[in-house]
């Protein structure tokens, strides 16, 4: 199953919705442990990005798309997020480069590369309290499927099921990285923001791929 650039452009505003949606929760998230506006800051991102896809021609591609919607990131969003989820979204859009049509290998190398950058850009690494201890485990699960030939919904809901857990288990873990590592062993017993955030695109992607 492959999907189209005008599928990555509804994908692109559903998570602008989505973010908009849940911006007090995430911001609830973040008052605990860090500085209490990620859910709003994202918002603004994505309203910004939907601004972006709006202005752009009517034939840009999906790496277009995804350089746009990063560029608004990083532009709008405020602390760390704002270069974080900019540059998943601008290093994965290096990896669509020319594609017309895209599928599960398309993903995962998209999040390859972009948890790549994200890892450059943060210093961070799996079980440190952050968006990669959602984002790692759901890429290497992504990857496996695609190399085996699972489909696309399947694999997506597996991903789904598995980044709210990942985001789930961030509970127990003390925060090293970013604001929340300045509260040490009290960071335990909270959810990360950023690992939330992070799993509520990967489940409205898989929503969207299994609404087809």
């Amino acid at each position: 199953m492959s999907y189209s650039k005008e599928q990555v452009r509804g994908l692109l505003l559903k998570l602008a919705d989505m973010i908009d949606e849940n911006k007090q929760m995430l911001t609830d998230l973040d008052a605990a442990i860090g500085d209490g506006d990620h859910g709003h800051n994202m918002a603004r991102g994505f309203d910004a990005a939907r601004v972006k896809l709006a202005q752009g021609p009517a034939e840009q591609d999906a790496e277009a798309m995804l350089k746009a919607t990063a560029m608004a990131l990083i532009s709008n969003v405020g602390g760390a997020a704002g270069p974080l989820y900019g540059t998943l979204f601008l290093k994965g859009a290096a990896t669509v480069k020319g594609k017309e049509e895209l599928g599960l290998p398309d993903l995962a190398d998209f999040l390859k590369a972009g948890i790549e950058g994200v890892q450059l850009r943060g210093k961070a690494i799996l079980g440190e309290k952050t968006m990669l201890d959602v984002l790692i485990p759901v890429q290497a699960s992504i990857a496996a499927d695609a190399e085996s030939g699972e489909p696309a919904p399947q694999s997506l809901e597996k991903a789904a099921a598995l980044a709210r857990a990942c985001a789930e288990k961030t509970k127990e873990i003390a925060a090293t990285k970013g604001r929340a590592s300045y509260l040490g062993e009290r960071s335990i017993g909270h959810i990360d923001p950023g690992a939330m955030s992070s799993c509520l695109m990967i489940e409205t992607l898989a929503e969207l791929v299994k609404g087809g």
